[in-house]
């Protein structure tokens, strides 16, 4: 009982450094997003105000940016669920040569970083003397989002029961009456989470925006180009504080879905 106990407060000690590692330099962030000092970061702060929020959305630059980065975003993550989900049934539903593999491949663009996809989107785009535009960073963004569909709908694709599928075809429906009232209900949950996962990752991506903009800045990429403007800390402060906001929401809603339907799925067996 002696060593559990020693073991469950190491275990705990564990999960607390590894919280406090990934969050404080977050909260460094938001902390000096209220600082009266606008050129260097000393602690204790040398006096709290809100003036930084009235300045950053004065900026007609940030909104710009906000907008562009908000709509590539919603593009990117409706065309990575249309073709997240066709590729997880595909790769489900069909028992083909080569299917790991095709696995593989649909998987790899997540884990490469994202500069080498950017460099190979930009290349591949001027290669083809396709302008760059809106739908190019839509298209990078969409590289890696897809990935995040298709894993949540392939998992879930793995924990719905074949039967249902067959017993709605032997009774009569067709393949789009199948789909839509018996594996989108049995899916929908983890589409929508995978949805909102590639959300997030579009809407704060910065690499391949940047190789793939052209003279359009996103959020992420506004972020970074006012990091050379020592003045202008705490504004850039107060924006990195708005992405954290709007890419935490998706992600704890996502999670809670998963974690929702996990649940049911346990108590349904």
């Amino acid at each position: 009982m002696h060593s559990n106990n020693k073991v469950l407060a190491i275990l705990k000690a564990a999960s607390a450094g590894t919280l406090l590692f990934l969050h404080i330099p977050l909260a460094i962030i938001l902390l000096y997003a209220f600082t009266t000092d606008e050129t260097t970061y000393t602690f204790p702060l040398p006096g709290i105000t809100t003036q930084w929020f009235a300045v950053a959305l004065a900026r007609q630059d940030l909104w710009a940016a906000l907008a562009l980065s908000v709509k590539v975003a919603l593009v990117a993550t409706a065309i990575a669920m249309v073709l997240g989900t066709m590729a997880a049934a595909a790769v489900y539903r069909s028992n083909f040569f080569g299917r790991e593999s095709v696995s593989f491949l649909l998987v790899l663009p997540i884990a490469l970083p994202g500069i080498v996809t950017g460099i190979a989107l930009r290349s591949a785009i001027g290669g083809l003397d396709i302008p760059f535009s809106f739908w190019t960073i839509v298209i990078g963004h969409a590289t890696f989002c897809v990935v995040t569909v298709y894993n949540n709908v392939l998992a879930r694709f793995r924990r719905t029961s074949n039967s249902l599928v067959e017993a709605s075809m032997d009774l009569g429906a067709n393949s789009f009456e199948t789909f839509r009232h018996v594996v989108l209900p049995n899916i929908g949950t983890a589409l929508l989470a995978g949805g909102m996962l590639a959300f997030a990752l579009s809407f704060d991506e910065v690499i391949v925006t940047t190789f793939t903009a052209g003279q359009q800045t996103t959020l992420p990429v506004w972020i970074f180009s006012q990091l050379t403007r020592p003045r202008d800390r705490p504004v850039t402060n107060v924006v990195a504080m708005i992405v954290i906001l709007i890419t935490a929401l998706p992600i704890f809603l996502a999670q809670k879905w998963t974690s929702d339907s996990s649940d049911a799925n346990e108590n349904g067996k």
